[in-house]
């Protein structure tokens, strides 16, 4: 989502492949220190956990960072830096809602189911520290890299011009962070040591808010390609993801997505009234992966962001339950199919959840483009 309030989102559609005619491999912006950002106290179920959290840095040195300040725009570095924040469980006690950084993790035999996680525009993973701890507290690790080019920082780096272009870029930058966390678990390495043990490797998701749920819906299942020719098949091939939830997003426009998330179970999460990314997209998403373990939670209300980081809190406690309830049943753990319904059926004046079929009919608005941090 774009910072300024009044600004209007390019149509993915419409977008020209610039980085495709540039090298490919990341310059490393100055990033804040480790979040310590206290979730808002949200009502939803009971997650078992604290939580901890730490910052390791990956490097593609095979695709390049493109400078968009620059007409037309050039190669800013022939590497993609990664700086990659890592939320899981751990039996340390907190305080209040914090993350402990660097607190030893939890310990489970096997590891723990992972979500590897992909912010907005604009924005950074801290953006939705509600969610992510959420989602560690329930017993899942959450892996969220700062995007080389559309984190808030980078933005602001390259003097806010408008970096959204990188979108085709990120399915190739979640695949890699997938496989350095991965290598990272199985082998110690004193790039990200706390990581060894710590993930479940045939238990992987993807999740994705705006250009992040784009770049979910695409690493998951589009039949497109990336700038350097890499299918979005192979960027995924040998990856385990079991689950793909799409928050408030759409196709890019480019790539065939009819039939192709034949793999991971999949959540479409969108708003009716949300005037940033429109209902229309999710729901031309969620209608062209013809499979019967998909689910859409349709918010009423809600704008764009603020279900997701526990602004609007009677959204958000039907985004973390149901996504919650979602993962258990797509990694085959103790909740039910007819309990992800159930619970997002709870309260209809918010929220309202489709199992399979075509999902809601939700009209269209006829409100100006909004986006924007509210």
């Amino acid at each position: 989502m774009r910072r300024t309030s009044n600004a209007r989102r390019p149509r993915i559609s419409s977008i020209l492949w610039i980085a495709a005619t540039l090298l490919i491999g990341g310059f490393a912006t100055a990033l804040p220190a480790a979040s310590s950002i206290r979730a808002p106290a949200v009502a939803t179920s009971s997650p078992s956990y604290s939580v901890g959290i730490v910052r390791c840095t990956f490097i593609d040195r095979t695709r390049s960072t493109v400078n968009y300040s620059t007409s037309p725009p050039s190669v800013l570095a022939n590497r993609r830096v990664l700086v990659t924040e890592i939320r899981y469980p751990t039996a340390a006690p907190a305080s209040g809602a914090v993350e402990s950084p660097g607190a030893v993790p939890a310990q489970v035999l096997g590891g723990f189911p992972t979500i590897v996680f992909a912010h907005g525009y604009d924005v950074t993973p801290d953006t939705y520290a509600a969610l992510l701890d959420f989602w560690a507290k329930s017993g899942f690790v959450v892996v969220a890299p700062f995007f080389p080019e559309e984190n808030r920082n980078a933005v602001s780096a390259q003097n806010n011009a408008d970096t959204e272009y990188d979108l085709w870029n990120e399915p190739a930058d979640l695949a890699f962070v997938t496989r350095q966390i991965l290598e990272a678990s199985t082998a110690a390495t004193a790039r990200c040591p706390l990581v060894h043990g710590l993930i479940l490797a045939s238990a992987l998701a993807l999740a994705g808010h705006s250009d992040g749920g784009t770049v979910v819906g695409m690493l998951a299942g589009a039949r497109g390609t990336d700038p350097q020719g890499n299918s979005y098949a192979d960027l995924r091939s040998g990856l385990d993801f079991r689950a793909a939830i799409v928050m408030s997003a759409q196709e890019d426009g480019v790539s065939s997505y009819r039939s192709t998330l034949n793999g991971p179970a999949l959540l479409v999460v969108q708003s009716a009234a949300d005037r940033c990314n429109r209902a229309s997209g999710s729901l031309r998403l969620y209608r062209d992966v013809h499979q019967g373990d998909k689910w859409f939670l349709e918010l009423m209300r809600a704008h764009h962001l603020p279900p997701f980081t526990g602004e609007d809190a009677s959204a958000f406690k039907f985004v973390a339950g149901v996504t919650t309830r979602f993962l258990q049943v797509a990694f085959g753990s103790t909740s039910t199919v007819s309990g992800i319904v159930a619970f997002g059926n709870g309260q209809p004046g918010v929220a309202r959840t489709y199992h399979s079929g075509r999902g809601p009919s939700i009209a269209p608005l006829t409100t100006a483009p909004l986006c924007g941090l509210h």
